[in-house]
Parts: structure tokens; C-alpha cells; sequence
């Protein structure tokens, strides 16, 4: 510790006002943000923390005929039919080993009394990292079109995903 550094107790009447003279002036920090950071093939992507609805289990699907590749089914997720997309499709993951989790985002869209509901495949959910501003980069590699930019976090880099480019890059079936 410094040597201009010490504490001194305060007295016991002390009421809120003295105890915030007492810590002296509050640094002016970027609000934070969050993110739900999972893998996808050998991508990170996130999504604000806000757009994710929830993380499931691997569940039990109904693959639609003629289909797109990247459509891999839909599923029932309490009586609303969710379509579930893999966007390491590109990237040619593996046949045969399956994501083991499903990242369930939302998006609210005009004209509609519910949110747009969207499944996505993940391997790895790693987890839900705070940052500040300083850790998002704006621009986003120009081959992938559905993300707005990167997250620094634990010395790597996520992609950010737009679910709106998302969705178009990604059309899913009308239900």
C-alpha cells in the first residue's frame, strides 16, 4: 500500500452523507454491458444478455423436408414452435456431432403481439461476461454478415450477433 494511503474509522453516529465524504469522489466509469458468450464450431459469438431468452439442453426436434442445411429443425419450447438454425454451417462442421446446447434469443419485431423467437446451436456455452465499451471493437470481419462487431474478453475474441442480420442472413421457416 502507498504510504499517503490510511483508514480511519468513523464515528458511530455517522449518517450516509459522512460516509460518502468519507470515500471521497466516485470515479466516472462507462456503464457496462452484458453478454452470453458460447461456441458455435470453432467461433465465439454473443449475444447481449437481453436478447437471450434462455440456454437449453439439446432438444428433441422435428427436421423440416427440403429445408436449408442450416435449418437443422423446430421445436417445441412450451407451446411456441422455435426454428433452429446452426451458423457454424459455414464453416462445415462435422457430420454427425451434434451442438450440445441451443442459445434461445429473442427479438421484438413491429406489428407483432410476440417476440420473434430463434434457436441456435452451440457447443460451449462459456458464460456471461460484464464489459465496458473499451471491450467492443465495431467492426466485425466483412465475410460474416449477421455480426456488428467483436468482444474482447479473456484475451479472445466473440463476434456480436445482429439477430436482425442474423434473420436475414439466416431466413427461417414462417410459422
Amino acid at each position: 500500500m502507498s504510504e499517503d494511503f490510511h483508514l480511519e474509522p468513523l464515528p458511530a453516529d455517522a449518517d450516509t452523507g459522512d460516509l460518502l465524504e468519507a470515500l471521497g469522489p466516485l470515479e466516472e466509469r462507462p456503464p457496462e454491458s452484458q453478454y452470453c458468450v458460447f461456441r458455435s464450431g470453432r467461433e465465439r459469438f454473443c449475444l447481449p444478455v437481453l436478447d437471450v431468452e434462455e440456454v437449453l439442453d439439446w432438444p428433441l426436434l422435428t427436421k423440416l423436408p427440403l429445408g436449408p442445411a442450416y435449418l437443422v429443425g423446430i421445436f417445441n419450447l412450451r407451446g411456441v414452435i422455435v426454428p433452429l438454425i446452426d451458423i457454424a454451417i459455414t464453416e462445415g462442421r462435422r457430420p454427425g456431432l451434434l451442438p450440445k446446447h441451443v442459445v434461445v434469443a429473442s427479438l421484438r419485431v413491429e406489428n407483432h403481439h410476440e417476440d420473434l423467437r430463434i434457436g441456435i446451436a452451440s457447443d460451449e456455452v462459456i458464460g456471461t461476461y460484464s464489459v465496458n465499451t473499451e471491450d467492443l471493437l465495431e467492426q466485425a470481419p466483412e465475410n460474416v454478415p449477421h455480426c456488428i462487431g467483436m468482444l474482447r474478453h479473456d484475451d479472445r475474441l466473440a463476434l456480436v450477433i445482429d439477430l436482425r442480420r442474423l434473420l436475414e442472413v439466416f431466413p427461417g421457416p414462417s410459422i
